[in-house]
């Protein structure tokens, strides 16, 4: 079936375009036919709506339409498995067909999230910003019991979901105290994960604005260049990216993290920033970088959300706005909104 898709061509300038939907593929599978309802607006998105990203990055990803965090509803599947009008949260991350029914791990596999086999919407391949999109099936988890707006939030907590259960299975058992750098949206989440996840542990957060760190009630909170008083953690989370990402892995490297600690990597930087080696070697650190989830984030992302009703509530104070979407002027005013903002904007999606 013939549908809108709506692109970004150049910063800033989104047109209507068409794309041409089958949903029966050469392994015979058929795809499931969603209607995208709720779409959250990622920095990512922003950095391409922008211009933010290198030039020769935008000649090469654009013309694509964005957006990678989205829930929606099926419209039709061929295959009956999933109903009409069933809600579903939208898995951006696209292994090659069957990487989800891989062996299970050992220390050669790598999950499909991170294999280069796999492609990601919103990131060289049309995001959701779409009037119909065709699934993979293994791609689509049903949902209920969570507010949609929350819902097209699931991608960014799932990423922060993938992120703590990597630290959980690699970190040593030395874990009384555990700061998170980056009073932002990732920040945020990761520490909510934090604490529900490792209820036990002393959290301390690190952040630039106090308004923000307001938020942070059921952590310690600090503003960055003060006196830390001598605080020491046993791990650390990086949460900031950018320019300053460097700054703030050497802050952890040299002064707080002890040794044998992980710090997990997560800030987005456009270029390359400097970290002390000498001192992550002479404490034997681990450093691990995650960027992206699975589809099993997704269900163990959906399972908290159902059965916490107070996390649900905590999730729903970094929504700013939500915006109804209708056409390409309005997609536009709801990214500027979004850029003036330093929390969640979600798009009410009539495309």
């Amino acid at each position: 079936m013939i549908s809108k898709v709506y692109r970004l061509v150049a910063p800033k300038q989104i047109i209507v375009d068409y794309a041409d939907h089958s949903l029966v593929v050469d392994s015979g599978e058929s795809d499931v036919l969603v209607r995208p309802r709720m779409m959250s607006i990622c920095a990512a998105d922003q950095r391409y709506f922008q211009g933010q990203r290198p030039p020769e990055q935008l000649r090469k990803k654009l013309p694509m339409a964005l957006i990678h965090e989205c829930c929606g509803e099926v419209a039709y599947d061929p295959a009956g498995e999933f109903s009409s009008g069933q809600k579903v949260l939208l898995v951006p991350n696209t292994p090659r067909r069957g990487d989800y029914q891989s062996p299970a791990a050992t220390p050669e596999t790598i999950r499909e999230n991170y294999r280069e086999s796999a492609k990601f919407r919103a990131s060289g391949f049309d995001g959701f910003m779409q009037e119909y999109v065709a699934m993979r099936r293994d791609c689509l988890i049903p949902y209920s019991g969570v507010g949609d707006s929350l819902a097209a939030m699931t991608e960014l907590i799932s990423v922060a979901m993938h992120a703590v259960h990597t630290f959980m299975a690699r970190a040593n058992e030395n874990r009384e105290r555990v700061a998170v750098f980056g009073d932002g949206n990732l920040g945020y989440i990761v520490a909510l994960l934090l604490r529900e996840l490792l209820p036990g542990c002393e959290l301390h957060i690190f952040g630039i604005d106090a308004e923000k760190l307001s938020y942070f009630s059921f952590a310690h909170t600090h503003i960055v260049g003060t006196d830390f008083g001598g605080l020491r953690v046993d791990h650390a989370f990086e949460c900031v990216g950018g320019a300053a990402s460097g700054q703030v892995i050497n802050s952890i490297i040299d002064d707080l993290i002890m040794p044998e600690g992980v710090v997990m990597l997560m800030g987005v930087s456009e270029t390359p920033v400097p970290i002390d080696t000498r001192m992550a070697l002479e404490r034997g650190l681990t450093l691990i970088g995650r960027s992206r989830s699975t589809a099993k984030d997704f269900v163990r992302t959906r399972d908290l959300l159902e059965r916490s009703p107070h996390l649900r509530d905590k999730l729903r104070m970094i929504i700013r706005e939500v915006i109804p979407v209708r056409t390409t002027a309005d997609m536009c005013r709801a990214f500027e909104k979004d850029f003036a903002s330093p929390f969640k904007t979600v798009m009410e999606w009539h495309g």
